[in-house]
């Protein structure tokens, strides 16, 4: 977990850089291992390294060693200078501000010598992964599924906001003005919704039912409005057991889903979703008046179950053609007992322990600030020691962690 600390601290009498990223698809939990500056590497995306990476195979100018390249890129959120280097494991290192020292001509050569140290951590990485013991697996697994999660939520945000735009410009209701003002709308309420969302997805508190099932009204309202399909809900009780952030964000796009998948057949002009609540599970049905052509085999009815099934959940679908398609998702409310691993092994601090249990728990930084009476700035300080620690890249994937651990 600290490999990137010390492979920088191995090659700082030879090198200089702001930050140092390690890539490796090995670690499917932790493909990301950072060292330095905090406001670099607290930015740097997978989508940023894959195009470094890109560039770096691309390059018939590269230098001499063969996967070793040099130049300026997009990196933790800015253009930056940054050395990349990749290894036999197809594992990926950048530098950013990279500045060799000059040593005596009996030294090896800066070059020369961070590719060979390079490719000593890149070699461990892997041997690492290869025999990983159950509890890595286990909180492999939570943060990748964290991460899945995420990212499948904006898929769905992004279709939703597309095909709503697609309804507006192609309604023959609308004339052109008034469709441009339309799709300008929703446009912009998306933008707003995006920003906003990933405090959402990382807010792992309970929500009540009725407000979780409003917000998916809201998020349907704008395709409802343009395309002339007739979204129709039927309300959970009030009194429902809550639902836990994660289970309320992933119904929320499930049914996003599945609406999306309905509509797209040829015919359909009503489609009803309808939750409720046993005190176990949320139930969930989604009912069309299509021509019963809904294929549970497609590729976006897959992820679909794919999601269920990653919150242990099921969903069957029933086709009935000429009449439509009728899709049943049951998700439980608690999750899977798991065993309590053993924290210990991470070597934290009690103050830092506190302050893991309040994150696990859902709290901002302001919150667990005002729980444990300390400033922002020093909750920000043990937030970064944490992850260093338990082999965290992010705030979501240090919760995933530590409710694989036991720790809620």
């Amino acid at each position: 977990m600290e490999i990137a600390h010390r492979l920088r601290e191995a090659a700082s009498p030879y090198w200089e850089s702001t930050a140092l990223v390690i890539f490796t698809e090995d670690c499917t939990g932790r493909p990301q291992k950072k060292s330095g500056a905090e406001a670099i590497i607290s930015r740097v995306s997978i989508a940023e390294l894959d195009a470094i990476r890109a560039t770096l195979l691309a390059d018939a100018d590269a230098d001499a060693d063969a996967g070793t390249w040099r130049g300026e890129a997009a990196f933790g959120g800015g253009i930056r200078q940054i050395l990349a280097m990749t290894s036999p494991s197809n594992a990926l290192l950048v530098l950013s501000d990279p500045q060799s020292i000059p040593g005596s001509d009996t030294e090896p050569d800066p070059q020369w010598l961070l590719n060979y140290l390079w490719r000593l951590a890149a070699e461990r990485i892997r041997e690492k992964v290869a025999d990983a013991p159950p509890s890595y697996l286990i909180e492999s697994r939570a943060a990748s599924a964290e991460r899945l999660r995420v990212t499948a939520e904006l898929v769905d945000q992004h279709s939703t906001t597309l095909e709503t735009l697609l309804a507006a410009l192609r309604s023959p209701a609308l004339a052109d003005a008034a469709a441009r003002t339309a799709a300008t709308d929703v446009a912009a309420k998306a933008l707003v919704g995006l920003r906003t969302l990933s405090d959402r997805t990382t807010d792992l508190v309970e929500e009540p039912v009725a407000s979780a099932f409003q917000r998916l009204r809201e998020d349907l309202r704008p395709l409802m409005s343009f395309s002339g399909i007739d979204v129709q809900f039927i309300e959970p009780p009030v009194n429902g057991r809550a639902l836990p952030g994660e289970v309320a964000h992933a119904a929320r796009a499930i049914v996003r889903g599945l609406v999306l998948a309905m509509v797209d057949q040829e015919g359909v002009r009503r489609v009803r979703t309808q939750w409720d609540c046993d005190g176990v599970n949320l139930l969930i049905n989604v009912r069309d008046d299509g021509p019963g052509e809904l294929s549970a085999s497609a590729p976006a009815m897959a992820r679909l179950v794919q999601r269920v099934e990653a919150l242990n959940g099921s969903m069957g679908v029933d086709v009935m053609p000429g009449w439509g398609a009728d899709v049943a998702v049951t998700l439980p409310l608690d999750p899977p007992a798991r065993p309590f691993a053993e924290v210990a092994d991470w070597n934290l601090g009690e103050r830092e322990v506190e302050v893991l249990q309040l994150l696990a728990a859902g709290q901002r930084n302001r919150g667990i600030a005002a729980k444990l009476h300390i400033s922002e700035n020093t909750v920000k300080f043990h937030l970064r020691n944490l992850y260093r620690k338990i082999g965290a890249s992010s705030r979501t994937e240090a919760m995933a962690l530590a409710h694989s651990n036991g720790l809620r």
